[in-house]
């Protein structure tokens, strides 16, 4: 027998969901994480009310937005794990995480603040991403191709301050920025 307070949702409700987090992307692109969510629920013709029984927070609805990204995203850390190139594989995983944390102007910030924030709605998938990393890094130095002292901590803060080089800068600043780090940071 079915639980009747686990119903699945109305058909109207997933409709707005799936309304609310279309908008709320186009938004976020356009303007960045700070976008108004007044504007988002206008723009997806619900109530304001609607958008916080949906999603609480700002950080919330980002993370609604970033699930199935997020999922894809782990899926290619997985993958990157069995890689025959273990200093290939832990830079192919940095720019997958610069490219997923510049999506949005302000997400790399988010992201960045989320690891340390355990009530945030992002901390879980960046605590994921970290540990993806400390495996590859673990993987790296097993190898023989990283130095001994970089960490987990190290890594992330790379992608994080690459991703803000992204959004605020270029995407070949970026991408020079993780080139040079990964370089120094690669046994000699």
């Amino acid at each position: 027998m079915t639980d009747p307070r686990r119903r699945r949702p109305r058909a109207d409700a997933r409709r707005n969901y799936d309304r609310l987090l279309a908008e709320a992307d186009a938004a976020f692109r356009e303007k960045g994480t700070d976008a108004s969510l007044e504007g988002i629920a206008r723009r997806a013709g619900v109530a304001i009310g609607t958008l916080y029984g949906h999603f609480p927070s700002r950080r919330a609805l980002i993370g609604g937005l970033l699930r199935e990204r997020n999922d894809a995203l782990f899926e290619r850390g997985e993958e990157l794990l069995t890689h025959p190139s273990a200093a290939q594989a832990l830079i192919e995983w940095v720019r997958a995480v610069v490219e997923h944390a510049a999506a949005y102007q302000g997400l790399a910030t988010m992201l960045a603040d989320g690891l340390d924030d355990q009530a945030s709605e992002l901390h879980e998938s960046c605590v994921r991403m970290t540990g993806i990393a400390d495996r590859l890094i673990a993987n790296a130095r097993a190898a023989g191709v990283l130095r001994q002292d970089v960490t987990g901590a190290d890594i992330f803060a790379l992608m994080n301050a690459a991703a803000w080089i992204g959004e605020q800068m270029s995407r070949e600043q970026a991408d020079r920025l993780v080139d040079l780090t990964m370089g120094g940071l690669m046994a000699t």
